[in-house]
C-alpha cells in the first residue's frame, strides 16, 4: 500500500532562460506544472506569460501538408536532432512550396474526375433514346424535363390518356423509379409541370452535349482516363519526393510535436519584473537527475520541499505497487485515487478481490479458462483487465479444486482426494443442506473479518493524517470497531459460547458508550484539536441530524455484513447452473451430450465470470472502500510525449 513520494519544486530565473528551463522540464517527462498563484500569498505584481506557442503554426502547416499527401505520420528518434526556429521555418516552407503546387493540382484533377463520374451516373439513366441531346434541348416551341418518376405514379398516368400533351418516355428503371423525360408545349408547360409534380416527379439537370447519351458516356470515360493518368503522374512525383524526404520530415514532425508540448508548460509560468516563476511536482526517485539537469542552466534558482510539508496544496498521487498487485490499480483508479497522505488500498483490493472472486467462481476448469482468456487479452490487446483475470482465474482454479468442481463435474477429483488425502470423495458437497449452511455462515464470517480489517485500515490511515476525530470517534474508528465487535460477540455468545460475560456493564461500556461517543464525534474531535469553535450553532439541529445519521450508521453495520451473503450464494448458484446444464445434456443423446456440456460451460463461465466480477467489485466499492477510503487524490500527470 504505497504512494510515491512527491517533491514540490519552485524555479525562479531570468526570462532569457525560460526556454531552457521548459525544455529540461519537458524532456525529463517527470515534471507536472502547477498554478503559481496558489502557492504565493502576494501575487499583485505577477503577470501571466502570454500563451504564444511559436511551434503550433508550423506544426499545423506540416500536418496539413502531410495529410493532403495521404502520408502516415510516425514518431522517430530525435534524441540527437536539434534545430533552430529558423531551420524549422525554412524546412516547412520548403516542404509546402515543393508539394503545395502538386497537391493543389491533384486536388483540382480529383474534383474534375468527380464531376465526370457524377455526369456519367446522371446520363446513364437516359440511355436508349438514340436522340441527339442538343436537338432535344434546342426545340423552339417545346420544353423537355429529365428526371425520375415513382413506379406507382407511372401507373397513374393512364388517368391522363385523354390529354395528348401528358406523355412520359421511360429510358431506364430501378426498383422504385422510372428514369426518363416528358415534353410539353410552351403554352401548357406550367400546367403539365404541376401535374407531374403532383405525381412526385423529381427533375434532374442534364448538361447539354452534342450526340446521344451513349456517345457522351464514352467521351466522359475517355476524359476520366486522361485525368487518372495525370493524377498518376502527380502521385509518382509525390512518391518520389517522400522517398527522399520522409525520414527527415518525420524528424521535423516529431521535433515540432515535442517542442509544442514543451511550450504548453509556459501556460503555468508567471512573470515578475524581468524574472519568471514556475512551480510543479516531481517524484522523489527522479529528484537527483532532474536537479542535475537544472543545475546546468545559469541564472536560475530552485528549491525543493517534500509533499508532506505542502499537504494543503494537495500533492498529486502516483501509485507505487509491486508487479503482482499493480494491475489492481485499475480498480482503484476507477473509484478514485487516495490523497497523498492516505493509505493506498491497491494491495487490499488485490488480495480480497482475488480471493472473493475465486470463492464465488470456484471451478478448476473454468478458472483456468478465464486465466487463459485474460492472458490473451493482456498480450494481444494490452487490456489492463486481462492481468486481473489471470490472477482471478488462478484463484478460481484453486477454490475449484477445494470444492471438487471441474467444468461442472462435481466428482471429477475424487480419485485425487483419495490418493492424496485418503478421502472417499471431496470434503464439501455444495448442494447438501449441511454444506449449504456452512457456506452461508462462512460467507458472513468472511464479511465480518473484512469489515473489521477495513475499520483497522481506516484507524491507521486517519491517524497518519492526524484526523483524530475520524480515527477515534468515527463510525469506522475505534468506537465503531468496539461497537461492531461487541455486537458480533453478543450474537456468538447467545448462540454458541454462553460465557455469561454479556451483562448490563458490558452493554453500557461496549455498546451504549461507543454509540454516544460516535454521536458527539464532531464536538469531541474539535475538543481534542483544541478548536475554540466546538459548540454547535444549534443544539437542536445537531441532535436531530446526528440522530438520523446514527440510525443510518447502525443500519449500515447490518446491511454491509449481510451483503457478503452473495459470496456464499454464488457458490450455490454455480453448482445449480451446472446441474441444469447436465440435466439438459442427459436428454440430448451421446453426441448432443458433448455439445450441450461444451455450450453450457461456455455460457455459465461467461455469465458467472461477469456477474462475480461485478458483485465482488460492488463489495469492494460499497461495503469496504466506504469505510476507509476517501479517494480525494488527484493523479500525477507529468508533461510527456506520447509514443506511437
Amino acid at each position: 500500500m504505497a504512494v510515491s513520494e512527491m517533491k514540490f519544486i519552485s524555479i525562479i530565473g531570468m526570462l532569457g532562460e525560460l526556454d531552457n528551463v521548459v525544455n529540461v522540464c519537458g524532456k525529463s517527462e517527470i515534471f507536472q506544472p502547477d498554478d503559481v498563484f496558489s502557492f504565493y500569498s502576494n501575487t499583485e505584481n505577477f503577470v501571466q506569460v502570454p500563451e504564444d506557442n511559436f511551434y503550433s503554426i508550423p506544426l499545423k502547416k506540416l500536418k496539413d501538408t502531410i495529410n493532403l499527401c495521404g502520408v502516415q505520420t510516425k514518431k522517430v528518434d530525435i534524441k540527437n536532432f536539434e534545430v533552430s526556429r529558423e531551420q524549422i521555418n525554412e524546412y516547412i516552407d520548403y516542404i509546402s512550396e515543393k508539394l503545395g503546387k502538386i497537391v493543389l493540382e491533384k486536388k483540382e484533377l480529383n474534383l474534375k474526375l468527380e464531376s465526370y463520374s457524377n455526369e456519367i451516373k446522371t446520363i446513364s439513366h437516359f440511355t436508349g433514346m438514340n436522340v441527339n441531346l442538343d436537338d432535344l434541348l434546342s426545340c423552339e416551341f417545346v420544353k423537355v424535363r429529365f428526371g425520375k418518376l415513382p413506379k406507382e405514379s407511372y401507373d397513374k398516368l393512364s388517368n391522363y390518356d385523354e390529354d395528348s400533351h401528358i406523355v412520359f418516355f421511360p429510358c431506364t428503371e430501378d426498383e422504385a423509379f422510372y428514369w426518363g423525360i416528358y415534353f410539353a408545349p410552351l403554352d401548357d408547360f406550367k400546367e403539365i409541370d404541376r401535374i407531374f409534380s403532383s405525381l412526385y416527379f423529381e427533375s434532374l439537370d442534364v448538361p447539354s452535349f452534342n450526340g446521344t447519351a451513349e456517345m457522351r458516356i464514352e467521351e466522359l470515360k475517355k476524359l476520366s482516363e486522361e485525368v487518372k493518368n495525370e493524377i498518376g503522374i502527380l502521385d509518382n512525383k509525390i512518391k518520389s519526393f517522400w522517398n527522399v524526404q520522409y525520414e527527415q520530415c518525420m524528424r521535423f514532425y516529431s521535433k515540432l510535436e515535442e517542442l509544442s508540448i514543451y511550450e504548453s508548460i509556459k501556460r503555468y509560468v508567471v512573470k515578475y519584473n524581468d524574472c519568471f516563476i514556475l512551480v510543479g511536482w516531481i517524484t522523489a526517485d527522479d529528484e537527483r537527475e532532474f536537479c542535475r539537469n537544472l543545475s546546468k542552466i545559469n541564472s536560475i534558482e530552485y528549491s525543493m520541499e517534500t509533499g508532506k510539508n505542502v499537504l494543503s496544496h494537495s500533492p498529486p498521487v502516483k501509485l507505487k505497487n509491486k508487479k503482482l498487485f499493480k494491475p489492481f490499480e485499475f480498480f482503484v483508479g476507477t473509484y478514485g485515487l487516495p490523497s497523498y497522505n492516505e493509505t493506498d488500498p491497491t494491495v487490499f483490493v488485490a488480495i480480497t478481490y482475488t480471493i472473493l472472486f475465486g470463492i464465488m467462481f470456484a471451478d478448476l476448469g473454468q478458472g483456468i479458462l478465464v486465466s487463459v482468456i485474460g492472458y490473451f487479452m493482456w498480450k494481444l490487446k494490452n487490456m489492463k483487465l486481462g492481468k486481473i483475470m489471470i490472477s482471478c482465474g488462478i484463484s478460481s482454479a484453486i477454490f475449484g479444486t477445494f470444492f471438487g468442481s471441474v467444468f461442472g463435474f462435481e466428482h471429477a477429483l475424487d480419485s485425487m482426494y483419495s490418493k492424496v488425502f485418503g478421502l472417499k470423495e471431496k470434503p464439501i458437497e455444495v448442494m447438501e443442506s449441511s454444506s449449504t449452511n456452512m457456506i452461508i455462515y462462512s460467507a458472513v464470517g468472511i464479511g465480518i473479518c473484512l469489515l473489521i480489517l477495513a475499520m483497522i485500515i481506516n484507524i491507521y490511515s486517519s491517524l497518519r493524517r492526524k484526523n483524530y476525530e475520524n480515527a477515534i470517534f468515527g463510525s469506522n474508528g475505534v468506537c465503531g470497531l468496539i461497537f461492531y465487535l461487541s455486537v458480533i460477540f453478543m450474537l456468538l455468545d447467545s448462540m454458541m459460547l454462553h460465557t455469561g460475560i454479556v451483562n448490563i456493564f458490558f452493554i453500557i461500556v461496549f455498546l451504549i458508550l461507543p454509540i454516544i461517543l460516535i454521536f458527539f464525534k464532531e464536538i469531541l474531535g474539535k475538543l481534542i484539536m483544541r478548536s475554540p469553535n466546538w459548540v454547535p450553532e444549534s443544539w437542536g439541529d445537531y441532535i436531530l441530524q446526528n440522530f438520523f445519521e446514527m440510525f443510518e450508521v447502525i443500519l449500515s453495520y447490518l446491511t454491509n455484513t449481510m451483503s457478503f451473503l452473495r459470496v456464499g450464494a454464488f457458490v450455490l448458484v454455480h453448482a445449480g447452473m451446472m446441474m441444469v446444464v447436465f440435466t439438459i445434456a442427459n436428454m440430448c443423446g451421446p453426441v448432443g451430450y458433448i455439445i450441450a456440456v461444451i455450450i453450457g460451460n461456455i455460457f455459465v463461465a461467461a455469465l458467472e465470470a461477469l456477474l462475480a466480477g461485478i458483485q465482488v467489485l460492488r463489495l469492494e466499492f460499497y461495503e469496504l472502500f466506504s469505510r476507509f477510503f476517501e479517494a480525494q487524490g488527484r493523479p500525477f500527470n507529468p508533461v510527456i510525449i506520447e509514443k506511437q
